[in-house]
């Protein structure tokens, strides 16, 4: 039987552990009965995951002994709200869920994001198994406690922290991921080599065509190297209040452009990419970073096929959102700026003119 890769996160709720390797996923009944999670379980997952990988999740808990049910719901961003939410307590209600049953969110960000939430609020708290299927959710989003939906009004406005009690990665689920799929969740992991780990965006760069290629060793070292990156900014700030913020690079202008498409015209991934593009355009013109920085992620951006260029879209129709932009303080927009290929800073009190003349630098409409 394969060793599982393993690391611990340490949150105020109490540690938990992050295993990855292949085959985990039919391995989750044992690990959540190894760590005291074996009674009732509810898989919550997309309809297109559940078709996918709910048969084995399911057959792995009951194997183990654990009484388990699946919930589905449509996938897309346009889910992650609060309707879904309401339907989902429904389903748990109808289950007689109790405080011991576990939730399980078997999917991407946005089932990660919703079931997370759910399982914050259901009965003032439920126990949580993050069993991500997407390089976006196992780079990142499984790990820090993260959890919330959308408003018409932005993105994750309403929300909770919520830290798992176990993280599973299994890298074969990544063979299913369509290719748009694959690509979106890569920008995650370019987001975290240009603001916090230069060796793993030099990783990037020389095996970008093999983790395209889905290849497991190259593919692999990428996704747990966010991750563990990721572990260690959430255990020193878990509320994000400080070096945690380091991994908004990208957002605040990546959620906007999500929002003003209604979230249907980006994928996450797509928007983090083209909100780089735009974070590093302010850093060279606020002087914090140089030219061939910019250009070094744009490369790397385009030969991950993400967006490398600045598509049609007036910062008018942006600035509302990033106006309620949940990293805004009273002094202003606080932009994570990067001053090097794996350093940045969080920039307090930039002013909306500043972010404006970036954005048509880069060839944005008025």
């Amino acid at each position: 039987m394969t060793t599982l890769q393993s690391l611990t996160v340490r949150s105020a709720a109490g540690p938990y552990r992050v295993l990855a390797g292949p085959g985990a996923l039919g391995r989750l009944g044992r690990l959540m009965r190894s760590g005291g999670l074996g009674r009732r379980a509810v898989v919550v997952s997309d309809a297109n995951v559940a078709a996918l990988h709910a048969p084995a999740a399911l057959a792995a808990l009951r194997r183990a002994g654990i009484a388990a049910d699946l919930i589905a719901f449509p996938p897309g961003e346009r889910s992650k709200d609060l309707r879904t939410a309401a339907r989902l307590y429904g389903h748990l209600a109808a289950l007689a869920a109790d405080r011991e049953t576990c939730v399980i969110a078997l999917g991407g960000g946005v089932t990660g994001d919703l079931a997370g939430f759910v399982a914050a609020t259901y009965l003032r708290g439920l126990p949580l198994v993050q069993a991500p299927t997407t390089v976006l959710a196992q780079a990142d989003s499984s790990i820090g406690g993260k959890t919330g939906v959308n408003l018409p009004a932005g993105k994750n406005l309403v929300g909770a922290f919520h830290p798992p009690r176990l993280v599973v990665l299994d890298p074969l689920t990544l063979a299913t991921l369509p290719e748009r799929h694959l690509r979106s969740g890569l920008a995650e992991v370019a987001k975290v080599g240009m603001a916090l780990d230069a060796r793993l965006f030099a990783h990037l760069e020389r095996h970008a065509e093999a983790i395209l290629a889905r290849r497991p060793g190259p593919l692999g070292a990428a996704v747990w190297g966010a991750a563990r990156a990721k572990a260690r900014l959430v255990q020193a700030d878990e509320r994000d209040r400080g070096p945690r913020r380091l991994l908004n690079y990208g957002h605040t202008v990546g959620h906007a452009l999500e929002a003003a498409g209604g979230y249907r015209r980006w994928l996450h991934g797509e928007a983090v990419a083209l909100g780089m593009l735009a974070a590093a355009r302010l850093a060279v013109r606020e002087g914090c970073l140089d030219a061939a920085g910019e250009a070094r992620q744009a490369a790397l951006l385009g030969r991950l096929g993400l967006p490398a260029r600045w598509p049609r879209v007036a910062v008018r129709s942006l600035l509302p959102f990033m106006e309620l932009d949940k990293k805004r303080t009273a002094r202003g927009l606080a932009f994570v700026l990067t001053t090097g290929v794996g350093v940045a800073r969080v920039r307090q009190n930039l002013s909306r003119e500043a972010l404006v003349r970036a954005l048509r630098s880069l060839g944005a409409e008025a």
